[in-house]
């Protein structure tokens, strides 16, 4: 099962952290948020806002390709990069993942 590295991200995962054992087909956002990693899911994980971008740095290639409503929204995305994904739309496949929560969103408005 395919493990995934989150970098350090000064607020919601200041030390980095190693998350094992993910379950090939496991959304990344849900792998993050089952380990108390509170990435930010403002349209509730519906593929209709920015706020659960992450940055892959290892392992991309073995993502399923972004659907084209994915895409358009990544174009609004803070810090895009051509590694970018929205966490609630990729999932773990066959490989380990490194990602990067980047330090801003386009929320407004945050709960919590």
């Amino acid at each position: 099962m395919p493990t995934i590295t989150v970098l350090p991200h000064p607020e919601l995962c200041p030390n980095g952290a190693t998350l094992h054992n993910i379950a090939t087909g496991t959304k990344i956002v849900d792998a993050l948020l089952d380990n108390h990693i509170e990435i930010e899911h403002a349209c509730e994980k519906s593929c209709a806002c920015t706020t659960c971008h992450i940055i892959v740095r290892q392992g991309f290639s073995s993502l399923k390709d972004a659907s084209d409503i994915e895409e358009d929204l990544l174009d609004q995305a803070w810090g895009l990069e051509a590694t970018s994904r929205l966490s609630c739309q990729a999932s773990v496949e066959k490989d380990d993942l490194t990602i990067e929560i980047p330090k801003y969103t386009i929320n407004h408005a945050r709960e919590g």
